[in-house]
């Protein structure tokens, strides 16, 4: 009894366990409907003859091969994938072979399997077909020419088990070394979430597109003699270019087409197709066409010009709430006893240990602007001295903004240029050389009759030793800067014997055609900027720079060597003068320059606005006006009065 027992036993362990065994595990591998049918076709087609192409399966971009849930084992080392594929004995024998590849010592766990839309597996499956129908291919080739012609075709066995066979020695997730493991979900993989995003902006306007080609197209056979000798076929034309021109209007998107699109799309390139039948004079096409792109760059460049001289005009015309604030300022001002238009703290404006600036301005708001962002980061405040020069017209508001508004512990001076009675402004030297104005208005460049360049108060920078006779070092700034850090350390800079600090730009200003600039000055040589510049005025007198500048400007009687402006002068004037500073102290371009660097903006201790587009303006570029705007007290009575909001 025992030992029939043990004989069951035996048996039952050598026999009947490994087909349970066997049988489970093959159970396993439910069929998918997919490759089912993806085996069908591989099976049931025929090599032709004289076949040359690799792509022997039928493909159609829209068939997407899915992936079943089926198990996943692992070895040690890789991972393998064998999916059951049909009850059929030929893929049952195919899967066998590939299963009984398996190393023994496997361990079983469960997953889902990512969809296989995902690209890799997309392509290694096509990579498979590929080279298995390549090989058929070449096999074909080799044959002589009077082989029978069913000979020529494939085995479906032979095919099938190719197939299955590199399919399941591939492994569909292989990663790279370092790479994170996907992670089965029914969500799509973010690569191929980004190919079908792309895709579709690609193809969202692809109707658009063909409706305008097809508008264009029909002008231009209206406008050919074939076509307008064929009145039926003109009428025809015309109504197709209203049919399409109404079908499209202003949309810039397919899904923003009517529904009739499609039908009018159909019509038009129907009468198209007509037309071009009708056509047999291609170089006729060819002057028209030409014509219309001649007609196209024309109609661009008056465009450019009148954008130039409306942005021009913009940049020259005051906003009506800055001329109201100046004109509400003033009339507050001399409303005031005397004692009341007095600033404190006078006995600073001389010491030359203290922090000095020199601002020449007739914008009010942008001069606060200027004070509140420096006085903001500066670490003592009580030692910056702000030296304000304006025009007659704008001198009342200008002290009674400041008068209201002081700049917390810091000093601040106002005065009127009129009052530099040393400058001689009614010489008629002065007079010719700054306000001629049957100069500027035959020069061909707009930018040069903006009142600025003609202003005196721009050229007052060259007398910066005269205006301040006690003071050995002035910082000067422009009053469309934005201050972002403290400027003490500028006045303990090391010049080396030079008198200007600035920052270094490789612009072009000068007439380098003409023999005196060209053998005065390296045209490859970098210059520099205005907007924040620290100046050694015990030097500017040592050296006679603004005698310098006289020079320079006899010789440009006839504006030869520059048109206008300060930097042309500054240049010649400063040459060899200029000691450079680092880039961060000063950066520039905010005011034409929509790329300037976000980084170079954030650790910038001065940005300057230099350009057309002015913050204050309606004109300022939108992704920098934050900057110059938060230092700006919208809630200012005089500001609401006036109506200037951010």
């Amino acid at each position: 009894m025992n030992l029939r027992n043990v004989v069951i036993g035996m048996l039952f362990i050598t026999v009947i366990a490994p087909i349970a065994l066997y049988t489970d595990r093959f159970a396993a591998f439910a069929p998918s409907s997919s490759r089912i049918d993806f085996f069908e076709d591989v099976t049931s087609f025929t090599v032709p003859a004289d076949s040359r192409r690799l792509n022997v399966l039928p493909q159609e971009s829209s068939t997407v091969f899915k992936e079943p849930i089926g198990v996943v084992y692992t070895t040690n080392s890789t991972q393998e994938e064998v999916v059951a594929s049909s009850d059929d004995g030929i893929i049952q024998d195919s899967i066998a072979a590939a299963a009984d590849s398996q190393s023994q010592a496997v361990r079983e766990h469960k997953s889902r399997v990512l969809s296989a839309t995902e690209e890799r597996v997309q392509s290694q499956t096509d990579a498979v077909i590929r080279r298995v129908t390549d090989s058929v291919s070449a096999q074909q080739e080799s044959r002589s020419d009077g082989t029978d012609a069913a000979s020529n075709s494939m085995d479906p066995k032979s095919l099938a088990s190719n197939v299955v066979t590199q399919l399941a020695s591939q492994d569909p997730f292989e990663r790279k070394p370092g790479a994170k493991p996907y992670k089965a979900s029914g969500k799509d993989h973010p690569k191929a979430k980004v190919g079908k995003q792309t895709d579709q902006n690609a193809m969202s306007d692809i109707r658009v597109r063909q409706l305008r080609d097809q508008l264009i197209r029909a002008k231009v056979y209206l406008s050919l003699p074939a076509t307008k000798n064929n009145q039926h076929y003109t009428r025809e034309l015309r109504l197709r270019i209203k049919e399409v021109a109404r079908v499209l209007g202003e949309a810039t998107r397919d899904s923003e087409l009517p529904k009739n699109a499609n039908e009018k799309l159909r019509a038009m390139e129907q009468s198209l197709t007509k037309g071009k039948q009708i056509q047999d004079d291609c170089a006729m096409w060819v002057k028209k066409l030409r014509a219309m792109l001649h007609s196209t760059e024309e109609q661009l460049r008056v465009h450019k010009k009148q954008t130039m001289f409306l942005t021009q005009l913009t940049a020259k015309t005051l906003p009506k709430g800055l001329h109201c604030l100046p004109l509400r300022l003033t009339t507050e001002y001399y409303l005031l006893n005397t004692s009341q238009q007095q600033f404190p703290n006078p006995e600073k404006l001389e010491d030359p240990l203290l922090y000095h600036y020199a601002l020449f301005s007739d914008n009010v708001l942008a001069a606060a602007v200027v004070l509140n962002s420096t006085i903001t980061h500066a670490k003592e405040p009580s030692k910056h001295v702000f030296h304000i020069v304006t025009d007659r017209l704008n001198y009342a508001a200008m002290r009674m903004w400041f008068l209201v508004n002081p700049p917390g512990k810091a000093t601040v001076q106002v005065q009127n240029i009129e009052e530099f009675t040393w400058l001689n402004l009614g010489s008629p030297s002065m007079i010719d050389y700054y306000f001629r104005s049957h100069r500027t208005s035959s020069d061909s460049n707009l930018k040069y009759r903006n009142p600025k360049y003609l202003s005196i108060l721009n050229h007052l920078r060259f007398y910066l030793p005269e205006i301040f006779p006690k003071l050995n070092k002035v910082l000067f700034v422009d009053d469309d800067i934005v201050v972002q850090k403290d400027l003490a350390a500028l006045w303990f800079l090391d010049l080396k014997g030079n008198v200007n600090g600035a920052v270094e730009t490789c612009d072009r200003y000068l007439n380098f055609s003409n023999p005196l600039i060209s053998k005065t000055f390296d045209p490859h040589a970098c210059g520099w900027a205005y907007g924040m510049n620290i100046f050694d005025l015990d030097q500017w007198r040592r050296q006679n720079i603004t005698q310098v500048y006289h020079k320079w400007q006899k010789l440009n009687h006839d504006r030869t060597l520059w048109k206008l402006g300060t930097l042309p002068p500054g240049l010649i004037t400063f040459w060899k003068q200029t000691y450079p500073l680092e880039r961060s102290w000063h950066v520039l371009g905010l005011g034409y320059n929509p790329s300037v660097n976000q980084k170079e903006i954030e650790r910038a201790a001065v940005i300057h606005y230099n350009g057309n587009m002015k913050p204050w303006l309606e004109i300022g570029l939108p992704k920098y006006r934050g900057y110059w705007a938060k230092y700006v007290d919208y809630e200012h009575p005089y500001l609401r009065e006036c109506n200037i909001n951010p």
